[in-house]
C-alpha cells in the first residue's frame, strides 16, 4: 500500500485547507456556540474544512504553538504556490447554487498495483495489474467534470501510484485544469530521476508511512525485507529534489510506544509533517483487529500527541481520530485558553470526520466512497458523473447533517467538531450513523451534568 490516503486524513497535509483570511471565524467561535443551547443541543455548525487537511505543505500556518509564525513553512509547498483548494469560482458558483460545500480533497487510487503487501492495507493490494482499473481518458475525462464545480488537491494513491506509467500525464493534467496533485507513496521506488520529475511536475508534497522507527518492525509490517532502508532513502532523496515530505505513523498496538521515537526520527530527516494514524479496520487490516489499540490507550495516545505538539517543529496532527479536536479544546479549557488560529493554527479551523464533507475517495475502478475505509461503493464515475454523486447520494448527505448522528455522538457537546469516525462505525456497527465505538468520552447530557 502507498500510504494509508485512503481515508479524509491520511493525505498529504499540504495546510491548503480553505481559502480563509484571517478574519474568519474559527470552528470554537462558530460552532462551539454550545452555551446557547440546551444540553445535549451542540451547535450544528458548517463544516469549515481541513486544514489539509491534508491531506498541503509546510509549517503550522496559523502561529502554531511550537513557534511558527503565521503563514510560515519550513520548506516549499501549495500554500506558498497561494493554492486554495475548493477556493475557486467554479467552487463558490457550486456551493451557491446547491448549498452543498464542494470536495477540497480528493484521494484517487489510480492503480492497486503495489510493489509491498502491508499489514494493514486498506486496499489489500498486491502486485500485478487489477482488471477494470481507469483509463488515461477515463480519469481525464473525470478530472474535466470534477473542476466544473471545484478546484482540489487531488491525492494520487494506491496501491502504489508510481507503478502507474502515465502518472506524470495524469499530473499534468490536473494542474492544467487548475487541481492540485499530490502523491501518497511508500517511497521505496524513488529515485533521483523519480524525484527530479516531481518536482519538475510540480509535486508539493508526498505523504510516506513510517510506522516503526527501526527496520526491524518496519519491514515486517510492510512485508518485505529492506524496506526501512529504502523508505528513508526514497525521503532523502525527495528532500534533495525540493519535494516536501510527509510522515505518516498508523499506530497498533505493535507500536503505540514508540510514537515519540518515529516523530525524533521524522524530525531527524527533516521533513515538513507528521501524522499519526489511528488503525481502521478495513481491508487487510480486518486481521489487525486484535491489534488495534483499546479505547483508553487510544485516548492517551491523542493526550500525548496534544502536548507533542507545543513543542514539535513539524506540523503534527492525529488522523483518523476525530477525537483530537475534542481532546484540544478539553484541555485548553484546562489550561485556561481559548481554541483560536492564533494560538492553534488549522486545529482550530477544521473538525474530525471530513468523509462526504469535504473529502472523498475514487477507487481504482471508479468506484466513489466518503473515504478509502468507508466500505460503501454511493456511485462510479464511469455510470454517473462525479459532480452528480458527490451532489445527489444520499450516503454523502446524510454525513452531512450532524443531526443525525445517533447513541453519545448524537447528544454530544462536540459533535460539531469531532463528528465520530463514520468508517469505523459502519465497520464495527453496519450503521455509518451509530457513535463512535473507540470513545471513552460521556457527553455532559449523558452524566446529568446539565447546566
Amino acid at each position: 500500500m502507498a500510504d494509508n490516503v485512503g481515508n479524509a486524513d491520511s493525505r498529504p497535509d499540504l495546510d491548503l485547507d480553505e481559502a480563509f483570511g484571517d478574519d474568519r471565524p474559527t470552528i470554537d467561535e462558530q460552532e462551539m456556540a454550545d452555551a446557547a443551547k440546551g444540553c445535549g443541543q451542540a451547535a450544528i455548525g458548517i463544516p469549515m474544512g481541513h486544514p489539509a487537511g491534508v491531506p498541503m505543505t509546510g509549517g503550522h500556518p496559523g502561529g502554531h504553538p511550537g513557534g511558527h509564525p503565521a503563514g510560515t513553512q519550513r520548506h516549499g509547498g501549495a500554500r506558498s504556490m497561494g493554492f486554495r483548494p475548493g477556493g475557486g469560482e467554479a467552487a463558490q458558483a457550486y456551493e451557491a447554487r446547491t448549498g452543498i460545500k464542494a470536495p477540497r480533497i480528493i484521494a484517487w487510487e489510480i492503480t492497486r498495483s503495489c510493489n509491498l503487501s502491508c499489514a494493514h492495507c486498506r486496499a489489500a493490494a498486491e502486485f500485478g495489474a487489477y482488471e477494470g482499473e481507469l483509463s488515461l481518458d477515463e480519469i481525464k475525462s473525470n478530472i474535466d467534470d470534477i473542476t466544473t464545480i471545484t478546484n482540489p488537491i487531488i491525492i494520487l494513491t494506491g496501491g502504489e501510484p508510481l507503478m502507474r506509467p502515465d502518472i506524470w500525464e495524469i499530473i499534468d493534467y490536473a494542474h492544467e485544469k487548475g487541481a492540485m496533485p499530490v502523491i501518497g507513496t511508500n517511497a521505496t521506488l524513488i529515485t533521483d530521476e523519480i524525484a527530479a520529475k516531481m518536482a519538475e511536475h510540480k509535486i508539493p508534497r508526498i505523504s510516506v508511512s513510517v510506522d516503526f522507527p527501526n527496520a526491524e518492525g518496519h519491514d515486517a509490517f510492510r512485508g518485505q525485507p529492506g524496506c526501512f532502508d529504502k523508505t528513508i532513502e526514497g525521503i532523502k532523496i525527495a528532500k534533495r529534489h525540493g519535494v516536501g515530505v510527509q510522515i505518516n505513523m498508523t499506530v497498533t498496538t505493535l507500536n503505540y510506544q514508540m510514537v515519540e521515537e518515529v516523530h525524533d526520527l521524522a524530525e531527524s530527516l527533516g521533513v515538513d509533517a507528521f501524522h499519526i494514524f489511528m488503525l481502521v479496520p478495513t481491508g487487510r487490516g480486518e486481521d489487525l483487529l486484535d491489534k488495534e489499540l483499546p479505547p483508553e490507550e487510544y485516548e492517551k495516545v491523542l493526550e500525548w500527541a496534544y502536548e507533542r505538539q507545543k513543542t514539535s517543529p513539524l506540523h503534527f496532527k492525529p488522523t483518523d481520530a476525530p477525537h483530537y479536536y475534542r481532546i484540544i479544546r478539553q484541555k485548553a479549557k484546562a489550561e485556561g485558553k481559548k481554541v483560536t488560529r492564533e494560538e492553534y493554527g488549522l486545529d482550530a479551523m477544521t473538525r474530525g470526520c471530513l468523509g462526504g464533507i469535504t473529502f472523498c475517495f475514487i477507487s481504482h475502478v471508479g468506484d466513489i466512497q466518503p473515504c478509502g475505509y468507508f466500505d460503501m461503493q454511493l456511485g462510479n464515475v464511469k455510470e454517473q458523473p462525479f459532480s452528480q454523486i458527490w451532489t445527489e447520494s444520499k450516503v454523502f448527505n446524510e454525513l452531512r447533517d450532524y443531526s443525525l448522528l445517533k447513541g453519545k455522538c448524537g447528544v454530544c457537546e462536540y459533535k460539531a467538531v469531532c463528528g465520530g469516525c463514520r468508517a469505523r462505525a459502519l465497520s464495527v456497527t453496519g450503521d455509518y450513523l451509530a457513535e463512535e465505538p473507540y470513545c471513552v468520552y460521556i457527553p455532559k447530557s449523558m452524566r446529568g451534568e446539565c447546566e
